[in-house]
């Protein structure tokens, strides 16, 4: 079975062979990490998913396969309920992949936002 790492930035893998095109994942990826193909979906921006699970979660083959909570989503999640920066920059855990409470990058990998200089 062949699979197509997505990206060294997270865990998303898909496997091509699996796919029945049912667009599943085209609906419910909020990046459009998907796109339409003629006989199977394309992964295409790959870089762009954030790990929340969603295509996994409604892909009826088991052709994504993904490690949700680990990367972007879940930082977005932590810093609405806590207040705080979302970030999910290079992790020092044992995957390697984002991290949901640190690192050193903005979520996403847009650019970090610049320290301060006024009192809150």
């Amino acid at each position: 079975m062949s699979v197509a790492q997505a990206s060294t930035m997270n865990t998303l893998r898909y496997f091509e062979s699996l796919c029945v095109n049912c667009g599943m994942c085209l609906d419910v990826c909020p990046h459009a990490v998907f796109e339409a193909g003629p006989e199977a979906v394309r992964l295409v921006q790959a870089n762009d998913c954030m790990e929340c699970g969603a295509c996994r979660r409604n892909c009826p083959t088991g052709a994504i396969a993904v490690d949700s909570g680990v990367g972007c989503a879940a930082a977005l999640i932590r810093a609405a309920l806590t207040g705080g920066e979302p970030t999910c920059g290079p992790s020092e855990g044992p995957k390697g992949g984002g991290s949901a409470g640190g690192g050193g990058s903005s979520c996403c990998g847009g650019p970090e936002k610049p320290e301060s200089t006024e009192e809150r």
